[in-house]
């Protein structure tokens, strides 16, 4: 697993539940004893056993439901502001969200751009009827979808879009996953402020 992936779980873990709560859950996993107090590196790459020891010691460290951490991993991704980067980068997929959705085919080849050896899985969208989509993750690794699940619902608050995501199946193994995701009104509220450009500091 690429180390960008791993420092950003590692950072939503120690911004959610503190220090002390990381040190347990690198303990637990053996990131301690395997990679030092600073943990992972972003540009890195790791064998995939060592993040899901992280995640599994995180599910047992925090007794929360794995599905459920994943998925506010992914709404930290994109509500947090140090973070604002990949914010932007998604943002730019279209001027709606319903825009945004149709923008996920092209996320693998985006990122490859970007980190080439991050290694994304192929996202398919299908449309049935106005404001009706499923979004197929192929060859899913485990628990990507959770995070997807969790960065579709936090953009779609973004754009200001009133939307409904309703997860198919297990996502515990590497396989196709589907979500499906219903636009119900993708101009409910205001949403958050954006800028195509960035402001100078």
């Amino acid at each position: 697993m690429h180390g960008l992936i791993n420092k950003s779980i590692q950072t939503f873990l120690l911004d959610s539940f503190g220090a002390a709560a990381w040190q347990d859950i690198a303990q637990r996993s053996g990131i301690a004893q395997l990679l030092g107090p600073d943990g992972f590196e972003a540009m890195q790459v790791y064998e995939d056993a060592l993040t899901e020891a992280m995640i599994a010691a995180a599910v047992e460290a925090l007794r929360r439901p794995r599905e459920s951490l994943l998925e506010d991993l992914g709404t930290y991704l994109i509500s947090n502001e140090q973070l604002e980067p990949l914010r932007r980068l998604l943002r730019f997929g279209g001027v709606s969200f319903t825009d945004f959705l149709y923008s996920l085919e092209d996320l693998q080849g985006r990122s490859k751009l970007a980190v080439p050896d991050l290694g994304l899985p192929e996202l398919a969208l299908d449309e049935f009827g106005a404001g009706h989509f499923t979004l197929t993750c192929r060859n899913c690794i485990p628990g990507f979808s959770n995070v997807l699940e969790g960065v579709l619902r936090a953009l779609a608050d973004d754009y200001g879009a009133l939307a409904v995501l309703e997860q198919a199946g297990d996502d515990t193994e590497a396989a196709d996953a589907t979500i499906t995701i219903e636009v119900h009104d993708p101009a409910y509220h205001a949403g958050r402020r954006f800028d195509l450009a960035v402001e100078a500091r």
